[in-house]
């Protein structure tokens, strides 16, 4: 079949069908001109999806007048700054944040956009806003309704408001597309408890049997909530599936319907004037019998349909993928055809790695496979976030290097959650499986790196080396290719927060350690440079401050280097003459050097933009316990 004859055709069988009477001669130039450019690019990956179905021409007429519905309304004032490879800069530097927790409500978060500018923030993705039900939520990734935001968080026109303010100073806004499932008190999942075929087919119902045969074969991701991946509803005698927790009812995306109204939710999303979209939990969005249910083929052409609706309609808006996977699947949904950005979850998870460890073999082998991504995306490199720590690294290189996969992530999981004798780490487990004794780990970054237990000792070398620890995280972090993000109170140097404990809704998800709500003794003691917490604060716009000041950090080249100790990790960024050598030291005893620097600078003396003095490289021999540099030619 001739894919792009037929494209031809059913566009012009569609565009002769629609209602474009409502647009303006100008508007309708630029919609036809859209639509011509992108419907081939979305009818090639909707077609192994929905080629068979007998009402897919009716279900893409549907789509494209919402398109043209779309081209209509007004959006905030978009930022100034509109270079469509933005990404790529070094003035970019994020950080994520529930509206709630670091302010009020979206109002009292337009105040905070002073503090983000201070910062040197400019792209800031605000956690799940959206009407969820009371109580557990899944901190909001159960939406209920995607047009309306939370009551104690404000209004549409708030939101509306905090986007122009946010573009009005530089920073992008992101949101949460939470496309793999809804509440089970979202209207569709309402009508279908209520017997209604049509919203019954858009979402996975059977019977016990067929939920277990689908059982078989997948895996569990929330196994202290609930075994298997599917939940009972009696009023229906019917199994519906859950991946996550039983109020997040999984779409079925195998219906176009679907589809269709899935994408008009995401126009609503792009309405309240968002410039990035991260698409939650993309791996599982569609499912096949005998199969993992993750990472299949079609949930690729699924997501290019997405990524072809949204540069038909906003082409300046850009998906993020969050994909926490197996290394190889993560880079698979990275792409100008997919997802622009995407959370690096492998190399986050191997820094722990090598702080618990003091060894960086497993980073690098890790990297030198998995870190290279096309040139017109870029990673959003993060050390902690609002979720857990998964140890995702593949276990083939791991054996390659010695190490045993399964015993290495029980240690880890031990190690981070303080079971490990002579860890500095204060983590919680999160979800334990109590078939396989694995779990992942929670705790904000001051907590984990060692700055709580230190504290609690009063020992001030202890303190010294927690410290040291953070800096290190961040200064690999900030000098990473991609755009390094923040997790809200990380700023702060906060600690965990175990006052989850005593809220009903929140006790059973240890996630709510790190998701402190932040209050006026916090922004305070982040002032006081004689406190951990003023210190991490100082450390850590120092560091934007130099990574937006040079030009070198939004080098594309970069090469990791292997060094003469299982302690060190280093990498280069190349840009014409200049470079930029990042080295970091992993123990808490210094290393020797086997060679000058300069043989991968090629100069005889640098500087080191984190301390801001000229060194003569012949004369650095040793990279001292938990330091980091970042050396200029």
């Amino acid at each position: 079949m001739n894919i792009s004859f037929e494209a031809q055709k059913t566009l012009k069988r569609i565009t002769d069908e629609l209602d474009l009477s409502h647009l303006k001669p100008k508007q309708k130039s630029s919609f036809i001109n859209g639509i011509e450019q992108g419907f081939e690019p979305l009818f090639t990956q909707l077609f192994p999806l929905y080629g068979e179905r007998y009402d897919l021409h009716f279900h893409l007429r549907t789509l494209f007048q919402a398109f043209a519905d779309f081209s209509t309304k007004r959006r905030p004032a978009k930022i100034k700054e509109n270079d469509p490879n933005w990404f790529k800069s070094n003035k970019n530097v994020g950080i994520a944040v529930y509206v709630d927790q670091i302010a009020d409500d979206l109002q009292s978060l337009i105040d905070k956009v002073p503090y983000f500018k201070e910062l040197g923030v400019n792209y800031v993705h605000l956690m799940p806003l959206y009407l969820a039900p009371e109580g557990n939520s899944d901190g909001g990734y159960a939406i209920s309704d995607y047009r309306t935001v939370a009551p104690n968080l404000g209004t549409n026109k708030d939101l509306k408001e905090l986007a122009a303010a946010l573009h009005k100073n530089g920073i992008r806004m992101v949101l949460d597309f939470v496309f793999n499932h809804t509440s089970d008190e979202h209207k569709w999942a309402v009508e279908a408890q209520n017997g209604d075929q049509t919203y019954q087919d858009y979402y996975y119902l059977m019977n016990g049997h067929e939920a277990n045969e689908y059982n078989q074969t997948v895996r569990e991701i929330f196994p202290q909530i609930r075994r298997g991946s599917f939940t009972y509803l009696p009023k229906l005698d019917q199994h519906v599936w859950t991946t996550f927790n039983s109020f997040q009812w999984d779409l079925n995306y195998k219906n176009p319907a679907v589809f269709v109204a899935v994408v008009e939710e995401m126009l609503h999303l792009i309405l309240n004037g968002c410039d990035v979209l991260r698409l939650d939990a993309l791996a599982f969005v569609w499912k096949e019998k005998w199969t993992v249910c993750e990472n299949l083929p079609k949930a690729h052409n699924l997501i290019k349909a997405f990524k072809a609706c949204l540069d038909i309609a906003a082409p300046e808006v850009v998906f993020k993928s969050e994909a926490i996977v197996h290394p190889d699947e993560v880079n698979k949904y990275i792409g100008s055809d997919e997802c622009t950005l995407s959370y690096n979850p492998l190399t986050m998870a191997l820094l722990w790695e090598s702080l618990a460890t003091r060894k960086t073999p497993l980073l690098y082998s890790s990297m030198e496979r998995s870190f290279s991504i096309p040139q017109d995306t870029a990673w959003i490199n993060y050390i902690r976030c609002h979720d857990d720590i998964g140890w995702l690294w593949d276990d083939e290189v791991s054996g390659r290097i010695g190490v045993d996969g399964f015993d290495h992530r029980l240690f880890l999981n031990q190690f981070y959650t303080g079971k490990f004798e002579g860890s500095f780490a204060a983590g919680v487990p999160f979800q334990e499986n109590p078939t396989t004794g694995d779990c992942r780990v929670c705790g904000t970054l001051a907590s984990l790196a060692g700055v709580e237990s230190a504290v609690e000792s009063g020992n001030d070398l202890l303190l010294d080396h927690a410290l040291q620890r953070v800096k290190l995280l961040n200064g690999i972090n900030f000098s990473l290719p991609g755009i390094p993000l923040l997790y809200q109170g990380d700023d702060l140097g906060v600690l965990n927060d175990s006052s989850y404990l005593q809220d009903p809704n929140k006790k059973d998800d240890s996630r709510w350690v790190q998701r402190k709500k932040l209050t006026a003794s916090d922004f305070s003691a982040a002032e006081d440079e004689t406190t951990p917490q003023g210190k991490i604060a100082k450390l850590i716009r120092g560091m934007i401050q130099v990574r937006q000041e040079n030009l070198i950090f939004a080098a594309e080249d970069f090469e990791l280097i292997h060094l003469n100790s299982e302690h060190l990790f280093g990498f280069i960024r190349k840009s014409g003459d200049q470079r930029l050598l990042t080295i970091a030291n992993f123990s808490e005893h210094p290393i020797f050097l086997d060679g000058p620097l300069s043989r991968y600078l090629h100069c005889e003396q640098a500087k080191d933009l984190l301390t801001n003095q000229v060194i003569h490289l012949n004369d650095l021999t040793v990279i001292e316990p938990l330091n980091v540099h970042w050396l200029v030619s």
